[in-house]
């Protein structure tokens, strides 16, 4: 099943042109990377896919399940203040919010996914640790249970290695490989395209205005 299909695309902001003649597909179970250095237009061809930039020609399409609240996106900032107070598992529950719409308390079913998600990134032994006072890999795997724990279709990851050292690194690397192994869809943005060819099934290469794709075997 495609969950996105982009057809002949063009990114750019305003009338100002980054890349040109982008199409591609993302199909239920990839491992899709987006690569490129910077400038490239990697965000911004991310951007436009979730439809918070329009394409300048072209078109993408978005699978109808999609459309209602099912991609989780992990940005390159998050909206997490660094001095914010809240405990790791507080951040990780609050990844529910948007889908309890106006309840205000957390029921058995949020807290359940909220432990999963922290099962998953093995962070259960510090679920009631301050979030400012984790390393940088740390406070990704939080950011990442955080995402995962909201049980979305497509999880959409711009960089989530930045600013981490190569060990950091290629643990999230392998950790984002397990979800995708267990059935999960996963759109990344990344620098290092060395790193993700060893993990991805599809990688769009971004630069010099143009794109090309290449599948990995």
């Amino acid at each position: 099943m495609s969950f996105i299909v982009c057809d002949n695309i063009s990114v750019g902001y305003g009338e100002e042109l980054v890349c040109k003649g982008i199409s591609f597909s993302v199909e239920t179970g990839d491992y899709l990377c987006i690569v490129g250095e910077n400038g490239s237009g990697k965000s911004t061809l991310l951007k436009t896919i979730l439809g918070l930039l329009p394409p300048l020609c072209g078109t993408v399409s978005v699978a109808e399940q999609l459309k209602h609240g099912m991609i989780g996106y992990l940005p390159q900032t998050t909206a997490i203040r660094e001095d914010f107070p809240a405990t790791v598992q507080e951040i990780v529950i609050s990844g529910m919010l948007p889908a309890m719409r106006s309840r205000a308390f957390y029921g058995k079913k949020e807290k359940a996914a909220a432990m999963a998600a922290m099962e998953r990134f093995g962070i259960v032994q510090i679920a009631k640790k301050n979030y400012t006072k984790l390393s940088g890999g740390q406070k990704q795997r939080v950011l990442l249970a955080r995402t995962l724990a909201s049980e979305k279709d497509l999880l959409v990851l711009d960089e989530p290695t930045a600013g981490l050292d190569a060990a950091a690194s290629e643990e999230l690397y392998r950790l984002i490989e397990d979800l995708n192994q267990k059935g999960q869809t996963i759109m990344m943005v990344s620098h290092d395209a060395a790193a993700v060819k060893k993990y991805a099934n599809k990688v769009i290469s971004l630069g010099d205005g143009a794109f090309c794709e290449e599948a990995i075997v």
